[in-house]
């Protein structure tokens, strides 16, 4: 396809017992939405028509069709592939739930993959109910790395010129200084390099890397991931003339809104990057998966079953993702640049 056609955006329902349709039929409601993008979602009819009920969105209009080469442009597309007979249970995961997010996701990723669209959105799922032999994976990012045959990837998370990746994602903090090494580290900063000129338009990208120890490692003091691993690997891109800085360390350079003299900020685990990151930007905040072949972004929040059966989530997070998986998309379409 080219940049002027509609863009074709699948859309997985995510656990069906959370916040995930709420937040899609609040964000779709907007007929707005229509002028950037054809949303295909991968859910059942059963399923939405109880929603938009509980709702009262009457106005939130859909078009149900056979599969992805049949799309209806410019209007919601729905295609069924759960069970007509699947019980809605807002704020209660069951296998059941679980099993309808991953029947969605398979699907949605399939016709990815084939090419009858042009990116993916997906909504929360519960990493322990979704669980099954076709997912073994401790999250979204990993399933389509390996989905998607990518060599690597990284977690991205965004809102406006807030940019926070996390060289390490979904694995205990105790694991973490074991896996970083400065292989690690240069192919992860490679990745969001790549990504901030591909996909964010930015040509010569200024990054910050955290320290992974307090006042990052106080010259060895108090570790020596950063003298070891860190510092030299800042120094290797450099040499390779990147704009890369660090070690930092973390409480103060967020403290000190230090993020917002660059373009992205490369934190060495989950919560060091995503606590300051969520903090920040919550509501607004978009997680995209940088360095695959394909766009995929989500909503930053997860399932939400606390506030599920009350219908009051916030649907701007998943509306933000739609967007940027759109502004990616037509920047990846009219702009080749090489790789770093």
């Amino acid at each position: 396809m080219d940049s002027k056609q509609n863009l074709r955006l699948g859309i997985s329902i995510g656990d069906t017992n959370g916040i995930g349709p709420e937040v899609i039929i609040k964000t779709l409601s907007d007929q707005r939405i229509l002028n950037f993008c054809t949303p295909v979602i991968y859910a059942s009819a059963a399923i939405l028509d109880q929603v938009r009920k509980a709702l009262k969105a009457d106005y939130f209009q859909y078009q149900q069709v056979e599969s992805a080469q049949a799309l209806a442009l410019k209007k919601n597309n729905l295609i069924s592939c759960l069970g007509e007979d699947l019980e809605l249970e807002p704020g209660n995961p069951t296998p059941a739930s679980g099993k309808a997010s991953l029947d969605s996701l398979l699907a949605a990723s399939r016709d990815l993959k084939a090419g009858l669209l042009d990116g993916i959105v997906t909504a929360p799922i519960n990493k322990d109910n979704i669980q099954a032999e076709d997912f073994r994976f401790p999250g979204h990012t990993e399933f389509f790395t390996s989905y998607f045959d990518a060599a690597d990837s990284l977690m991205l998370l965004v809102s406006g010129d807030l940019r926070v990746a996390t060289v390490t994602g979904h694995i205990p903090v105790k694991d973490v200084p074991d896996k970083l090494t400065e292989h690690l580290l240069i192919r992860k900063i490679t990745i969001l390099l790549e990504s901030l000129r591909k996909d964010f338009g930015i040509l010569k990208p200024r990054i910050a890397v955290l320290g992974l120890n307090p006042h990052a490692g106080e010259k060895g003091l108090l570790g020596s991931e950063e003298t070891e691993i860190i510092r030299p690997t800042i120094v290797q891109m450099k040499e390779r003339g990147h704009l890369v800085f660090g070690p930092y360390p973390a409480d103060g350079f967020f403290g000190m809104q230090q993020y917002q003299q660059v373009d992205a900020v490369l934190s060495m685990y989950h919560d060091q990057g995503l606590i300051p990151f969520k903090t920040l930007a919550m509501e607004s905040g978009v997680n995209f998966t940088a360095g695959l072949p394909v766009v995929r972004t989500s909503p930053d929040h997860g399932t939400a079953y606390d506030i599920a059966s009350k219908y009051i989530a916030d649907p701007t997070s998943f509306r933000e993702a739609l967007f940027l998986a759109c502004d990616i998309l037509k920047k990846r379409l009219a702009v080749q640049i090489p790789a770093v």
